[in-house]
């Protein structure tokens, strides 16, 4: 059986993967004030494709994809809709639920929320002081950069680069509490209509950054085969993460590195604070789900690429060849279909394979299912 290569970010090359039976796989998840865009699905499906690969390889995986329900934009949004945020976000969860499977997304092994991690926060930030990483200043507690020599080689971004996406992201740069612009916050204190918890440092609630290290500590362990999310992650969320899950416990983090490219939309990458989105429960009203999964598919986890209107009725043809040739003639197609997939998830090749043997008449069944494509018609 060849080996799967997969892209690590922190390497920044294609490497064989490397894992035992049992594969400990971390996706942060979302942060649940809205429905679910193309741009979620994408990399969801991506880690999908990607889980029932390894399956098909033999592993087993325990996928974990939290749910950030403490968290900035989600405050925001419930305070806009005048609702309590935990209603907010187990409203959304669903509906993102509901999405993925109708995409038919293998279920995860756990989607822990942060507000289930609070004690799990406190202990972990405490382990983080101990060891002299952090420092408490202005009623918050801070992670000290300087004192982790290789903060910055997940990204590799310059200073620069690394301040420039700071400011982008939530990172605060010009906070007077901290030693040094790049510093994040561990805990902080609440505003008056947020949730708050007591502590040793006051009151308060996490960091954004923190959740997922706390999460990760106590579903998978110390360390994981393969940790992934969108591009936009990379820096401050993960570069942030590794630092402090490093610091608290001396021990490598994570073995591989896996980001999904970012999708655009009227030439600027499509998010709900732009507003450019494409939700996929407005789609499912008009387009089979499994459609929706080709049109996702059939683009590369690691290029950018731009929404267009024609994507879902090339898609749809697409689906409707596969179909006719489910149960044509048999042949070795999902051999190649593997080759293609060990070959950093190289899914539009995959895709080429199976367009090409149902143009043939030959059986698309089993290499559809590799993909999760359904074929038969509910």
């Amino acid at each position: 059986m060849s080996t799967l290569r997969l892209y690590d970010t922190a390497r920044r090359a294609v490497v064989p993967f490397e894992a035992g039976e049992l594969v400990h796989m971390y996706i942060c998840g979302i942060t649940p004030y809205d429905a679910t865009h193309l741009g979620h699905a994408a990399t969801f499906i991506s880690y999908d494709v990607l889980k029932r690969h390894l399956i098909d390889k033999g592993h087993d995986v325990l996928c974990v994809r939290n749910v950030t329900d403490v968290d900035d934009p989600l405050f925001a949004k419930a305070r806009e809709l005048g609702v309590h945020y935990l209603d907010l976000a187990a409203a959304e969860e669903a509906r993102f639920e509901r999405d993925m499977e109708a995409l038919n997304a293998l279920p995860v092994a756990s989607t822990p929320r942060a507000s289930s991690a609070i004690a799990d926060i406190r202990g972990f930030i405490g382990m983080v002081l101990d060891r002299g990483y952090a420092y408490e200043s202005g009623g918050s507690v801070y992670f000290d950069v300087t004192k982790y020599d290789s903060f910055g080689s997940l990204s590799n971004y310059t200073e620069a680069e690394m301040l420039d996406f700071a400011r982008q992201r939530g990172g605060k740069v010009d906070d007077p509490n901290k030693r040094s612009p790049l510093d994040f916050v561990l805990w902080h204190p609440s505003e008056s209509d947020e949730p708050s918890w007591d502590t040793m440092w006051g009151p308060g609630r996490p960091g954004w950054h923190i959740e997922c290290s706390a999460l990760a500590l106590r579903e998978l362990g110390t360390t994981i085969d393969l940790h992934g999310g969108g591009a936009d992650l990379i820096f401050p969320h993960h570069e942030c993460e590794r630092a402090q899950s490093e610091a608290a416990t001396g021990e490598p983090f994570v073995k591989h590195w896996m980001h999904t490219a970012l999708i655009s939309m009227d030439g600027e990458k499509m998010s709900k604070s732009l507003g450019n989105l494409v939700f996929v429960d407005r789609l499912r009203t008009e387009w089979d789900p499994m459609t929706i999964r080709l049109g996702l598919i059939e683009h590369h986890y690691r290029t950018e690429w731009e929404w267009d209107d024609g994507l879902m009725a090339r898609n749809q043809e697409r689906l409707a060849a596969w179909r006719a040739a489910a149960d044509g003639a048999p042949v070795d197609l999902i051999d190649e279909v593997r080759e293609r997939l060990d070959d950093d998830l190289d899914s539009p090749g995959a895709v080429a394979a199976v367009d090409a043997a149902a143009a043939r008449g030959e059986s698309t069944r089993a290499a559809a299912d590799l993909l999760g494509v359904v074929l038969d018609r509910s």
